[in-house]
């Protein structure tokens, strides 16, 4: 009875709420508003599923996707017949032969050396002409490591757990690389024919070299910190310690990539010319690079002073005709910054086009795993139709893209030819650096919308462009943080 007392108490104390209209429906749209659950319910994805199996489109789908690669099922043939490698506007010499960066993330010196080429090609009147790649590689390894090491010397009295702590430490010594470090590397130490300085097993496959120093240098980063952290006579061991380790370094490099040719030492090129006529040269890799700026090869590469080009970007964050800059990051201490001028896209495109038409080759930064196939070569949004497959689209905005981290630079090429109709580009020529296998014959092509979302950078020689863009040179930059999208190295 005292039980039964108590809940007749508590039934006539207790308030029932009746549902509101306003609780079930939507005031605005007039539709029910359902409460947000936090978990996932069984009978929730069992219906789906019966729904989604009711329609023929869905089995069909089904049957296709789930036994094929979606990006082939859902390729679209009328893409690939309007990419065609045809162009109204290409560059007399493109360079050959067409290269391979093999199993390794060099594409943005494969790219650089690509553009560096033709000047040299014109300079001494050749069929083909390859640089060494793994020439800049190897320097570009040891340079990283310092500057990395130099960055930890920076931080020591920041937290280990401090996010520019933790986003050093990811990739200490990657391959990949920006415009203004390859024109570092050749500005200290030149550059040589990849005759005479070819590609070495690691060079090609440079997996296990890359994670070898990445082990080591995390291993001395702790090591310094922890030095550091001791007393004011250990910090002034400091550089001491870090000569040592920087030592190891080099010998990891030299053992594995082979002794490169000393940047002031004499080396000797033989070629034979496109006449097939011999011919001998004896220069320094830093004289050879020099030659790049002298009267002849400019005026045999209409003009451009490849050591003046500068790179443009594409960044809808932020505001065009803005100088960009990307915090610690960089690969030779005391020299150029990474630094981007950031213009629409408009302007990039137009001073692309005018440097083809004058017989420019340009080296630009992209996304390219976005909406493009690596056996046909073709990148264009239009080429795969996610809706069709999935019956959802891909919404993102480019700047929602990089907001998110869902795009950035991933990879270096070079631009050689384009097509315009009614003074508008339709499709741009790509010359890549994965071999011959890939594309048609190693090149690819780009739609003009493909360019629009996916390309971030073109390095452009600054006669193309107008004074407002030469001038945001002379700004002081916006500085972005190291994780920033637009710090991805390609």
């Amino acid at each position: 009875m005292e039980a039964e007392g108590r809940k007749s108490r508590l039934e006539r104390d207790y308030v029932y709420i009746k549902d509101r209209p306003s609780d079930k429906m939507s005031q605005r749209t007039g539709k029910e508003v359902r409460p947000r659950s936090p978990t996932l319910s069984i009978s929730t994805t069992e219906k789906w599923e019966e729904e989604l199996m009711e329609d023929p489109k869905n089995r069909l789908a089904l049957s296709a996707l789930s036994s094929n690669d979606p990006k082939a099922v859902l390729t679209q043939r009328s893409a690939t017949i309007a990419n065609t490698q045809n162009f109204n506007i290409k560059i007399e010499l493109e360079g050959a032969p067409i290269t391979n960066q093999q199993s390794s993330g060099r594409c943005w010196l494969f790219a650089a050396t690509n553009v560096f080429r033709i000047a040299i090609m014109k300079r001494y009147n050749l069929k083909e002409f390859e640089l060494s790649q793994a020439y800049l590689f190897y320097w570009d390894k040891l340079e990283k490591a310092n500057y990395f090491l130099e960055q930890i010397l920076d931080t020591v009295d920041d937290d280990l757990e401090d996010r520019l702590i933790q986003t050093l430490l990811e990739g200490p010594v990657g391959d990949g690389g920006q415009w203004d470090m390859v024109a570092n590397l050749v500005e200290k130490y030149g550059l040589v024919p990849h005759a005479l300085y070819p590609d070495s097993f690691n060079a090609s496959s440079s997996g296990a070299l890359s994670g070898l120093l990445t082990t080591k240098l995390r291993e001395y980063a702790l090591e310094l910190r922890q030095l550091a952290s001791r007393s004011t006579e250990a910090k002034h061991s400091l550089g001491a310690t870090k000569d040592k380790m920087m030592r190891e370094i080099h010998l990891i490099l030299t053992l594995m990539l082979g002794p490169p040719p000393s940047p002031n030492k004499d080396i000797t090129w033989e070629y034979n010319d496109k006449d097939e006529k011999f011919q001998s040269l004896t220069t320094t890799p830093l004289k050879f690079a020099g030659e790049l700026s002298s009267q002849a090869s400019i005026k045999a590469n209409s003009g451009t002073n490849v050591h003046e080009l500068f790179s443009l970007v594409n960044d809808p964050r932020n505001k065009y005709g803005q100088l960009l800059s990307v915090s610690r990051l960089g690969n030779v201490i005391g020299m150029r910054p990474v630094r981007y001028v950031n213009v629409d896209m408009t302007t990039m495109k137009t001073a692309c086009i005018s440097m083809l038409r004058s017989n420019i080759p340009i080296f630009f930064g992209c996304d390219v795993g976005k909406f493009s196939d690596r056996v046909s070569g073709i990148m264009d949004t239009d080429l795969i139709d996610y809706e069709l497959g999935f019956n959802t689209r891909l919404g993102l905005s480019k700047a929602h893209r990089l907001m998110t981290h869902e795009s950035a630079m991933t990879h270096a090429m070079v631009l050689t030819a384009v097509h315009v109709v009614d003074e508008k580009p339709v499709r741009w020529r790509v010359q890549n650096s994965w071999g011959e296998t890939s594309g048609s014959k190693g090149w690819f092509v780009m739609s003009d919308r493909w360019m629009d979302e996916f390309v971030y950078q073109a390095v452009v020689d600054p006669r193309f462009v107008g004074n407002e863009v030469r001038d945001v040179l002379k700004q002081e930059p916006k500085m972005l943080p190291l994780w920033d999208p637009m710090g991805a190295l390609a």
